[in-house]
């Protein structure tokens, strides 16, 4: 992957930083979080805005629960941990407490996916977007950038109801600009193409586009979509984009069940039925550097792009 981490910023640092700039403007949101103040880089926004930050340790339910209080108060809970967590053992009471009613709360999930690559299966989140998106009226949110990362959490702000955001830690090359405008339920065509459509979310942008190269130079015509917004879905696009090529791939760092590739089919299934490739996880994951562990995986893009050329002969 293209990366240099003195020059470009993670999701992750891009959530801190936008949560400090919109501390002045927003005053009615806190942020609760379980063990991950340092890898966020909270005291950053604790300089700035101190008294809005409450530290669970591992309290991860005690949090989830104090989180309803803060909202029948008023503010808007920001609940931060570790997405294998948060996701994981927080499920019953975020779907009990938060969800059914529905509650104003954003629930934020860190170092997710492989690219959590050194940690090993135990600490690699590769079911949270199945685990959250399977809640009625959960949004769900996976950006592929910092700019996207930024302009989701404002939306956040201004949005009712609970949303899960899936964030992660590697530094990339921003692919959006300032002007870049994210909402939810509405996919993206980042690049157009008339031969094999690419869906993809967070990372996996990165490499798709990558794919996208190395089969243009091979002479297919590659579109690569962003699909940030995983619930609401854009059934709209994904149709509208199925139409318009010959073939369909799904990418994503997540179990093939349940995530992306399963929105995706789930579309197709009932509006436009074809053959759809799902590209992604089918199992735990070994340790290892980022690179090494994409590699092994067939997310890195000459990965992808092998196993599109395969399936398309």
């Amino acid at each position: 992957m293209r990366f240099n981490p003195e020059k470009q910023i993670s999701t992750e640092k891009a959530f801190t930083e936008s949560l400090v700039k919109l501390g002045g403007k927003y005053k009615n949101f806190v942020i609760l979080s379980a063990n991950v103040a340092a890898p966020l880089g909270l005291a950053t926004f604790d300089k700035e805005h101190p008294d809005r930050h409450f530290p669970f340790g591992n309290s991860l339910r005690a949090m989830i629960a104090a989180a309803s209080g803060f909202v029948v108060r008023g503010k808007i809970p920001f609940l931060c941990g570790y997405g294998i967590s948060v996701t994981g053992r927080g499920w019953d009471s975020i779907r009990n407490y938060l969800s059914a009613t529905p509650l104003n709360v954003k629930i934020v999930g860190i170092h997710t996916g492989i690219l959590n690559s050194q940690e090993g299966a135990t600490h690699q989140p590769l079911e949270d977007i199945s685990l959250m998106r399977s809640i009625p009226g959960m949004k769900v949110v996976c950006p592929a950038d910092a700019e996207e990362a930024k302009k989701a959490v404002e939306m956040m702000m201004l949005d009712y109801g609970p949303t899960y955001l899936r964030l992660m830690h590697l530094p990339l090359p921003n692919l959006y600009d300032k002007e870049h405008k994210f909402v939810f339920g509405k996919g993206n065509i980042y690049k157009s193409g008339t031969d094999v459509c690419i869906f993809a979310i967070g990372t996996t942008m990165h490499t798709a586009l990558d794919a996208a190269e190395i089969l243009e130079r091979k002479g297919k015509s590659v579109m690569v979509v962003n699909m940030s917004s995983i619930a609401p879905f854009d059934e709209d696009l994904v149709v509208e984009c199925a139409k318009a090529v010959n073939h369909v791939v799904t990418v994503e760092d997540h179990q093939i069940i349940g995530g992306l590739g399963s929105a995706v089919c789930e579309t197709l299934a009932t509006h436009y039925p074809m053959k759809v490739l799902r590209l992604g996880m089918d199992g735990f994951a070994e340790s290892g550097k980022v690179d090494d562990v994409y590699r092994k995986y067939g997310l890195d893009g000459v990965g992808i792009a092998e196993k599109i050329e395969s399936a398309t002969k």
